[in-house]
């Protein structure tokens, strides 16, 4: 495994007495903006993006011209032309947007993750059960970038480095902006593609990030990202949870069982604990009962 050399974990604390206190009562269900302490890390800036998107394997790297539309399928983005380490070094000139995923490969990288999710792992446990599966994520987006309409299926928290950007989040688990058949295609290894319409605009609510502030973001919120004038680092630090897998194994059953002609309730959000499902399906599956679905 490559290693990016020279660096220290993070030491200092992040997330403030104020920030945890208010988590506290968003989470999991509630998008909130809270204040942060990561304003700059060697880990952080430019050139040691560029180093690690180098070394990372290429399949957690993804980067697209940044002048896209709302909406649009990850299959029909194009390529910027460019390599990455050279997209995240002219960033500023290159009209595009970066992701680098899975960023605890790198033994650095993984240390300043587990340090951020320590100071708040309390909270998370005492709510949604054993902290599990911790990724980190780090975006690098040219001025106006736009990062298309989407959900993810982790507990996610966005912290802004580095410029500024407006992410407008709609409600989580509302069919309205996400139906139940598109999860369940979803957790069984299908696509998470968004169809994108201009009146959900109304339902959104935009929040604006400038460095020292980051956003949770629930599991399987929909949400669309425009970057401000400048270019942007943010870094998100996602888990996953006992809650999170039942919901998602509970929507799995449900497609399989809409395939064989029933109409399931969707699953509950939390604190609904879905564990009927979940361990139905985890039954099925572990008798190879699920066919092509998982």
């Amino acid at each position: 495994m490559n290693q990016i050399s020279g660096s220290k974990a993070f030491q200092k604390q992040v997330f403030g007495k104020e920030m945890r206190s208010e988590f506290t009562t968003c989470y999991p269900e509630q998008t909130r903006v809270f204040d942060h302490g990561l304003i700059s890390h060697e880990l952080l800036t430019l050139d040691a993006l560029a180093r690690l998107g180098t070394a990372l394997p290429a399949s957690c790297v993804e980067y697209n011209p940044g002048d896209l539309p709302v909406g649009i399928a990850p299959e029909d983005v194009p390529s910027n032309g460019m390599t990455i380490a050279d997209t995240i070094l002219m960033i500023e000139n290159s009209a595009s947007w970066a992701v680098l995923k899975n960023i605890e490969q790198m033994p650095e990288y993984k240390a300043l993750l587990m340090s951020l999710l320590e100071e708040i792992r309390p909270i998370l446990e005492s709510k949604t059960g054993k902290l599990l599966k911790p990724q980190g994520f780090l975006f690098v987006s040219s001025p106006n970038a736009m990062t298309p309409y989407h959900f993810d299926p982790e507990h996610n928290i966005l912290l802004q480095l580095r410029g500024e950007k407006c992410m407008t989040v709609f409600p989580a688990g509302d069919e309205q902006f996400a139906p139940a058949t598109l999860h369940e295609t979803y957790h069984t290894g299908g696509p998470r593609n968004l169809v994108w319409k201009d009146e959900f605009l109304q339902n959104g609510k935009a929040h604006r990030l400038v460095p020292g502030k980051a956003i949770f973001v629930p599991v399987m919120a929909p949400h669309f990202v425009r970057n401000g004038p400048e270019p942007s680092i943010s870094l998100s630090i996602t888990w996953r949870s006992d809650w999170s897998f039942a919901e998602a194994d509970a929507h799995a059953l449900n497609g399989w069982l809409r395939q064989r002609g029933y109409s399931p309730n969707p699953p509950g959000r939390f604190p609904a604990q879905n564990k009927a499902k979940a361990l139905a399906w985890r039954a099925m599956r572990k008798l190879h009962l699920t066919g092509d679905m998982g």
